[in-house]
């Protein structure tokens, strides 16, 4: 199983850069969400000692590691800086399958600590500007001793199985026609069991049991952690909430060529379902 976003091989995650700058590295430029890259057919990012050899500043940098043996950086640009000649700003979700597997998940992560970087420079406590940690990733106030780390919000998604069948379910938020596993955030206190249980029951009236987990995915839109699980019925009737969920339904996995249109290859959802369906027809 092959998901994006996962830590590629040969990445080793690191916070202090080599004491000598390397004349060339893997930078991850950031406007906003948007990453600098070639412009199409051939998307690639910036291999140079620095941005300011494309003529850019950045505001803030953060070193991410080795990949293979290429040392990584992240970088900030402020909002509505242009494009270089021959580059251009790309969101990452519309990178997916242009970049190599490897960068792709590094880009993934380097957004997310771009966001907590830029988000934190001052203590959210009393006010005081922070600065950065030698010995992990995090921010420290110099004032109060507050330490912030970079924010991570774990979110269960369940598939629930009945017999041959799957219960998908689609949001108001979801593209056209799109159907999907249900998903939720955990709550202070709350077990990633507990979250899943509860998250059903609210959204679908639907009781559960047999939670096995499948996998999780880093997914920097912008800070979460997916943890999916396959899931038995077992009590209740659909009854959607009308807010989270607009329908959710039973769908027949021996009548493949019916079911609604899936969530992109990019989610853990995508796999999570395709998972559940290759199991079904083997059985």
């Amino acid at each position: 199983m092959n998901l994006p976003f996962q830590w590629p091989p040969g990445y080793a995650a690191a916070i202090q850069p080599p004491a000598d700058a390397p004349e060339r590295a893997l930078w991850f430029v950031f406007r906003g969400a948007e990453l600098l890259v070639t412009v199409p057919p051939s998307v690639e990012l910036p291999h140079c000692g620095h941005p300011n050899i494309l003529g850019m500043m950045p505001q803030r940098v953060q070193y991410l590691g080795v990949l293979g043996e290429q040392h990584c950086f992240s970088a900030e640009l402020a909002a509505g800086v242009a494009a270089p000649q021959g580059w251009v700003w790309q969101g990452l979700r519309g990178l997916f399958g242009a970049l190599d597997d490897a960068q792709f998940a590094l880009a993934g992560r380097a957004l997310q600590i771009v966001d907590w970087d830029r988000t934190h420079q001052y203590c959210g406590a009393c006010g005081t500007a922070t600065a950065a940690r030698t010995s992990e990733r995090s921010r420290e106030c110099p004032a109060c001793g507050l330490v912030a780390y970079p924010r991570l919000a774990p979110a269960v998604m369940a598939l629930v199985r009945r017999g041959r069948q799957l219960l998908l379910a689609r949001s108001p938020r979801f593209a056209k026609g799109v159907y999907s596993a249900l998903a939720g955030f955990v709550e202070p206190g709350e077990t990633l069991e507990q979250c899943l249980e509860r998250e059903v029951h609210e959204e679908v009236g639907i009781g559960v049991c047999r939670v096995r987990y499948f996998a999780s995915q880093p997914w920097p839109f912008p800070h979460s952690l997916m943890i999916a699980f396959f899931a038995d019925y077992e009590s209740g009737e659909i009854r959607v909430d009308g807010d989270e969920i607009e329908d959710a339904r039973w769908f027949d996995v021996e009548n493949i060529e019916n079911l609604p249109r899936l969530p992109a290859r990019i989610s853990i959802a995508r796999s999570l379902i395709d998972a559940a369906i290759g199991e079904m027809h083997v059985v």
